[in-house]
């Protein structure tokens, strides 16, 4: 890997400018974490919490790797427990779960399909069963199918990215909502991808708008009941989506056309998601944060 690198002293070190990675391919989306070369760097050890989500309950859906893994590490430290809601990544979910309980937490593992409105009911009742209350809820999925030409575009493909991307946020949050209470924080990951109109990702990019204007309309619709609704707009980040839905050779180059010239690690995104959660963003709703190296140009 091209690459500079600086220590945190620890175990972990985190690129500080990565212009190339090695090209790899995973056959099937959502992507495995423990397959990637190099894996993504989910913690900060500088990160030291101070308590400001003690004694919350955070459900966080794809949270078993990736962006949702550095959020629930970065809420254990401020002290919430975990409800980490995900497909069938087993084994990323344990490394999960492990990194949380480490941390003093509880974490609670509950994998299934969340474009099935049952599922997402049944991921709420668990959390109130195990934990007896959702002050924090995630919203963190998705899929995309890289397209070069708009016809290409099947049908199935186009439900496939809305049913993914879109209604399990629907689902999750109406689940979820009669539950939460004053103080109680919605954060939904959306992309530069809604900004930008990446030409070969329409369907994903127009889920990731659609996620925009669900999290500012929300905001609106429950402000008086004192619940904040966020968004984060991620830019390149290395997570598994990257080698399961792009080819090797965009792989290789992945994160470099930004102004900072290297792909984000998901740790950078964390300390977002924990003042959006958090009381620190008491005066933030309706917002969509964006984290993105400096913006990129569709290409």
């Amino acid at each position: 890997m091209d690459s500079k690198s600086f220590d945190f002293g620890s175990e972990i070190k985190c690129e500080e400018v990565t212009y190339t990675f090695p090209p790899q391919h995973q056959a099937r989306q959502p992507g495995l974490e423990y397959l990637m070369i190099p894996r993504p760097v989910y913690d900060n050890p500088h990160y030291i919490g101070t308590g400001k989500m003690k004694n919350q309950v955070a459900i966080i859906s794809g949270g078993d790797s990736g962006i949702g893994r550095a959020v629930a590490v970065a809420f254990a430290k401020e002290g919430a427990d975990l409800v980490l809601a995900y497909f069938d990544e087993h084994e990323d979910a344990r490394v999960t779960k492990q990194a949380v309980e480490q941390l003093g937490q509880r974490c609670l593992l509950l994998p299934g399909d969340l474009r099935n409105r049952e599922h997402c009911k049944y991921v709420i009742t668990c959390t109130l069963e195990t934990f007896g209350r959702v002050d924090v809820l995630v919203n963190n999925l998705a899929v995309q199918f890289v397209q070069n030409h708009f016809v290409d575009i099947s049908d199935e493909q186009w439900h496939i990215t809305f049913d993914t991307n879109i209604h399990p946020f629907f689902y999750m949050t109406k689940a979820a909502l009669p539950h939460m209470h004053a103080g109680s924080s919605i954060i939904n990951t959306t992309s530069i991808n809604a900004y930008i109109g990446r030409k070969d990702l329409i369907d994903y990019t127009t889920t990731k708008g659609a996620i925009v204007s669900f999290t500012r309309a929300l905001a609106n619709n429950v402000v008086d009941q004192g619940i904040r609704v966020n968004a984060v707009a991620p830019g390149p980040i290395w997570t598994p989506l990257i080698p399961a839905t792009f080819t090797p050779d965009m792989v290789k180059t992945f994160g470099g056309n930004v102004p900072m010239k290297r792909a984000g690690q998901p740790y950078e995104l964390a300390p977002v998601y924990v003042l959006l959660a958090s009381g620190d963003g008491s005066y933030i709703t309706g917002q969509t944060i964006h984290i993105n190296g400096g913006g990129f140009v569709a290409s």
